[in-house]
């Protein structure tokens, strides 16, 4: 990449990429986002697919990626209530960043052989 089209930043909060990790960041954000990228699910499917996060852990983070705009949260009127979660726009945008840094993670951690760096 050209070092000229990096622009030179004075701290951390001028880093646009600072803001992005404040929206997206965290220890859960990017597997929620990972799991809608395949579609919309349930709070319960999220659970399943999550088990180790706990249910407060997991109502907080949607609530607050719906507040950021990432996803949406639909609720149907039946009995039981049934809610679902989708990327918004914006979420479903971060698509091809989510599928670059999966490559980059296989490429260099989990693929990664012992001693080589």
């Amino acid at each position: 990449m050209d070092e000229k089209k990096i622009p030179n930043y004075h701290s951390a909060d001028e880093c646009p990429i600072t803001a992005t990790i404040d929206v997206i960041g965290g220890k859960w954000k990017p597997p929620i986002i990972w799991l809608l990228l395949k579609g919309p699910m349930r709070f319960g499917e999220l659970h399943k697919t999550i088990p180790t996060m706990a249910l407060k852990v997991l109502s907080r983070t949607l609530k607050e990626m719906e507040a950021d705009g990432i996803i949406k949260r639909k609720a149907f009127p039946e009995i039981p209530p049934r809610v679902e979660y989708s990327l918004s726009r914006k979420g479903e945008s971060l698509r091809q960043i989510m599928t670059l840094m999966s490559e980059w993670s296989r490429e260099h951690i989990i693929n990664q052989v012992p001693g080589e760096q």
